[in-house]
């Protein structure tokens, strides 16, 4: 699906931003102004005009978004178009320029929308790669049901040490209690479980992170080389297979939230950014009216 926005209609809008880019590049070398090109030449102007009014179009999508019966067009064609126009503006713009940069308004407008474009690449790339990443690692199971298979294992942890001593329920109850799933955009971001265990010593509980469930595994292994009891070798047998199995789940779990994180964090730069591009258009249209 992500990947036919790029195809949309036989790549019609690669099309119309190649000629568009094309004809931009034929004009900026044919034209030999008096002074070194810049954004005040009649060519500057009328680059610069056909940027803000692609910048004006490109920020309209989010309104397109919204609008579920439009005859304006597929969705699917203003994304289309969205990414390559898109792509074009960078093009424009410099020519707009004349390759004049400074500490002043009209190079930051210009700084905000690289951003922006930078930003909205990174989108396109999130969308085709993740969403198929995110199917194979669900295999079916949305998150929620992820999350019921782990409390079920748990109960079913909980049932078996019943007939063990108290300190195999603690372990259990207290890695339930210090799993963490989530937590701060690094952590989701990265994929990382901060999970934590408070595990039962003779000089009581002892915090150990617990990523990967690697304490408590390790503490019942340490359990199992000990017992002599075959019963209780069994019991703790079944606990290591259902803990490993609570860790494949947790890691999914973790998984499914990192690809979602790297499919949301991209807006957060470019919606705010492209508001700031906006005002900064704004201002820059209206100060080159004030001194023309």
């Amino acid at each position: 699906m992500h990947e036919s926005l790029l195809n949309y209609a036989n790549r019609r809008y690669l099309r119309v931003s190649l000629w568009l880019c094309g004809l931009s590049v034929a004009l900026y070398v044919w034209h030999d102004p008096l002074s070194p090109p810049n954004g005040g030449t009649w060519l500057g102007y009328t680059l610069g005009g056909i940027g803000a009014a692609l910048t004006l179009w490109l920020t309209a999508l989010g309104v397109r978004k919204r609008a579920y019966s439009s005859a304006m067009g597929t969705l699917r064609g203003w994304t289309s178009a969205h990414v390559y126009l898109g792509l074009s503006l960078l093009l424009i713009s410099t020519l707009h320029s004349g390759f004049q940069f400074g500490w002043n308004l009209h190079t930051l407008c210009y700084v905000l929308m690289v951003i922006v474009i930078v930003s909205g690449v990174v989108g396109v790339v999130a969308y085709q790669r993740y969403p198929q990443l995110m199917s194979a690692n669900r295999a079916g199971s949305k998150p929620d049901r992820l999350l019921e298979e782990i409390q079920d294992l748990d109960q079913r942890a909980l049932r078996i040490a019943r007939d063990m001593p108290r300190r195999f329920a603690a372990l259990l109850r207290a890695n339930r209690e210090g799993t963490v799933l989530g937590g701060s955009t690094r952590n989701i971001l990265s994929g990382r479980d901060s999970s934590v265990l408070m595990v039962p010593s003779t000089e009581g509980a002892v915090s150990s992170p617990n990523s990967g469930q690697s304490a408590a595994l390790a503490w019942l292994g340490d359990e199992l080389a000990r017992s002599t009891d075959g019963e209780l070798s069994r019991r703790i047998g079944d606990l290591l297979s259902l803990l490993a199995e609570r860790r494949n789940l947790l890691r999914r779990l973790c998984r499914d939230a990192q690809i979602r994180g790297w499919l949301d964090i991209w807006l957060y730069i470019h919606v705010p950014v492209t508001l700031a591009l906006l005002g900064t258009l704004v201002a820059h249209v209206v100060s080159v009216f004030l001194y023309w």
